[in-house]
């Protein structure tokens, strides 16, 4: 009844399992990874067909821990799984990120990869367990997936290399809670917390992980080599040579001028300008056409701006590749919270507040371990108006979620310990106006709020975004990067 396919390897002193052919059989691909007693479920299904008019890719990735993995049952009035919690929603981020650049350009269909946690054994972290089953899933489906990745937790502890520790263990008894994503050749996505690593320490840690992914990389080949079903035939060759020199004529120059001016609002009127004039230029073609004509605009725009940045370092706003934008920074900026901060780089603002509490204002976290609490908190909004623009707004969405995690991440190891500061602590980050590079806005701010109530942190901790532009063997490493070079460059660091 069942054609069961299974790959193992030992890995960081467990027997890590691959397993298809059981369980979930109508999906495009499934696989159940088993690293220790923790058991992931993960479930690929892709549309087979594109939508109309659709210019993107639709891909979206759900991970959910069952409580009964760990043998509880939910709390609450319902008694069930109900909507993503906030490490649910982190660890769907660090699943997509690192394999949503590993599709071809121009494969819109709707994929849905889902992780579920079947198993828990209370020492093997599901996460990096799921982002294996997700990508085994990928590379079997047939899917058009330039993979397989792999992922890894590193700690450091006591001055040697730790693979896949548990991760409140990394920190309490180590400096480093790092988890590395690749495939066999290069890195796609480093997320970490550390007690101020030297960069040959964090350099070590991310070769080290690299060295022990290429290990699941090979037992994913491997499972691939005896169940991968039949690759899709999906014609993306890219026909749009003629489409885009056609605009490059038309407004090739109109956009070179447009990214010349360091003012968003101005540089933004004059881009909408040029579209407005290539929309018009294929007026007169059919629907597809002009879809194919606004999607191709948005390459000839990345093609002379990166080509700026190559040839002579110049970048959008006139600043080298080196160069941080102005900053100013205030603290006591609100009169009636404990700490406050408005600080202000290039035309990215936040507004920052720090709140202290006693230990009853410490968040409940009830997840697979039971229950803890958390007496730093760090909440990070982004409304509409922050670009310019109308949209949405109300409860955080995946992307808030993720970016206050991010700031918290580089906050929480310089806070002082309970004994030496008995209060609850929440840092809450306004997004006032963006252009690039918030998130850091946040951790600088955050700090300075922090400071500014009284919280005595071991020391001032400040964050830039860097940016890749990458062509051959041509490249530019970009600090403190705009908005527009995040969309258009290679890498957001």
């Amino acid at each position: 009844m069942f054609d069961v396919k299974t790959v193992s390897l030992e890995w960081g002193g467990k027997t890590l399992t691959l397993e298809t052919g059981r369980v979930a059989r109508q999906a495009d691909g499934a696989v159940i990874a088993t690293y220790g007693e923790t058991v992931v479920l993960c479930a690929v299904t892709a549309a087979k067909s594109v939508k109309e008019g659709q210019d993107f890719f639709p891909l979206t990735v759900h991970y959910q821990e069952k409580y009964s993995a760990a043998g509880r049952i939910p709390g609450g009035f319902f008694k069930r799984e109900r909507g993503a919690t906030e490490k649910e929603t982190l660890v769907s981020r660090l699943i997509d990120r690192p394999v949503r650049p590993l599709f071809p350009e121009g494969f819109y269909n709707e994929i849905n990869v889902i992780a579920q946690v079947l198993s828990y054994d209370g020492e093997t972290e599901p996460d990096i367990v799921a982002m294996i089953a997700a990508s085994a899933a990928l590379t079997i489906s047939g899917v058009p997936f330039m993979g397989p990745i792999a992922a890894a937790r590193v700690g450091y502890i006591d001055g040697e290399y730790v693979l896949n520790p548990k991760q409140d263990v990394a920190l309490a008894e180590g400096r480093l809670d790092l988890t590395v994503a690749a495939t066999d050749t290069a890195v796609m996505m480093v997320e970490s917390e550390a007690k101020e690593l030297s960069e040959d320490e964090m350099l070590g840690a991310v070769l080290f992980a690299h060295d022990e992914i290429r290990k699941v990389i090979g037992a994913i080949i491997q499972l691939a080599e005896k169940a991968a079903k039949e690759p899709w035939n999906i014609d993306l060759t890219d026909n749009t040579a003629d489409i885009k020199k056609k605009l490059k004529d038309i407004v090739g120059k109109d956009v070179a001028a447009a990214y010349k001016l360091t003012d968003k609002s101005a540089r933004s009127n004059a881009l909408n300008e040029a579209r407005a004039k290539a929309k018009a230029a294929f007026s007169d073609e059919t629907p597809q056409t002009q879809m194919v004509a606004m999607k191709t605009m948005k390459k000839v725009e990345a093609d002379i701006v990166r080509g700026a940045i190559l040839k002579d370092g110049t970048r959008i706003d006139g600043r080298t590749t080196t160069q941080v934008r102005p900053i100013e920074a205030m603290v006591g900026f609100l009169p009636r919270t404990h700490g406050s901060s408005l600080f202000t780089r290039g035309e990215t603002q936040a507004i920052c507040t720090t709140t202290l509490g006693t230990k009853d204002a410490e968040q409940m976290i009830d997840g697979l371990d039971g229950l803890s609490y958390q007496r730093f908190m760090l909440h990070y909004n982004f409304p509409p108006y922050s670009v310019g623009e109308v949209g949405r707004f109300g409860a955080p969405g995946r992307r808030e979620v993720g970016h206050g995690k991010l700031a918290w991440r580089a906050l929480h190891p310089v806070l002082p310990t309970k004994d030496e500061f008995p209060y609850t602590i929440r840092v809450l980050s306004d997004i006032t106006e963006s252009n690039g590079s918030s998130s850091m806005a946040t951790v600088c701010g955050g700090c300075l709020s922090m400071m500014d109530a009284g919280v005595p942190i071991d020391r001032p901790v400040s964050g830039i975004a860097m940016g890749l532009i990458l062509e051959g063997d041509k490249f530019a490493v970009l600090s403190d990067i705009l908005g527009d070079e995040d969309h258009l460059g290679d890498m957001d660091f």
